[in-house]
């Protein structure tokens, strides 16, 4: 099971058990006692699956996964001692995807973690795309993806990423960038900067230092997707 999958889950001996049978399988996890320290997480980007418990501290789990619904489709699993109809209705109906009640046999959940992860693979985007690092650029459906997380791109944002992307290693002027994508539609060569550094705001890990979309002084910019292997 190569995954790397999130736990939010606040009672430490519960998620570590989660956590430890996950890891004998060959996962790789991140284990969050509250909601705010799994949201940051998430954001962080690189997961393929969530574990999210419901009765966590402050913000609770249908909250938590109401707002995950907003950024992304990444697969959620409700692991939760709270087993009425009710709550598996609200859970299933705001977005996750299955609801395992407590107690459970840790070898059956982590079957059932090995499904959704089969399920998820079967919905990856299609095979027409650039990856670099984390990052899948889905050329059919115009995405980009970090893991399973969808990273928003505007349209003219993404046609800048495609044509870079496409032609790894060489060094583009802003005004070849700019003949390609705007195709003489309004704007100027300007526009080019301006998009590259919104660009390096959503895939660099660090915008002042790109790594990935590099600065060819005198020339333009160049594509690297090396810079994006942690």
């Amino acid at each position: 099971m190569k995954a790397r999958i999130l736990i939010i889950e606040d009672m430490k001996e519960m998620g570590e058990l989660i956590r430890l049978y996950l890891e004998k399988e060959g996962a790789e996890t991140e284990l969050c006692e509250t909601a705010e320290q799994g949201l940051e997480a998430f954001r962080q980007g690189g997961f393929e699956l969530i574990l999210l418990d419901i009765n966590l501290p402050g913000i609770d789990g249908f909250e938590l996964l109401q707002r995950l619904r907003r950024e992304s489709d990444i697969p959620v699993m409700i692991v939760s001692a709270r087993d009425t109809d009710e709550d598996m209705i609200l859970g299933l109906g705001i977005g996750a995807d299955e609801f395992v009640t407590k107690p459970f046999s840790p070898k059956v959940l982590t079957a059932r973690v090995r499904a959704m992860l089969r399920r998820a693979a079967d919905q990856r985007p299609p095979s027409r795309s650039i990856r670099f690092g984390d990052f899948t650029l889905d050329l059919d459906g115009c995405l980009l993806y970090k893991g399973r997380q969808r990273i928003p791109l505007s349209s003219r944002e993404f046609d800048v990423l495609a044509f870079l992307a496409s032609q790894p290693g060489r060094a583009l002027s802003p005004q070849t960038i700019y003949d390609q994508v705007w195709k003489n539609q309004y704007g100027d060569v300007t526009a080019v900067g301006v998009y590259v550094q919104r660009l390096r705001r959503k895939i660099e890990k660090d915008p002042s230092q790109p790594a990935i979309i590099e600065t060819v002084h005198g020339m333009g910019y160049r594509f690297n997707p090396e810079g994006a292997v942690s």
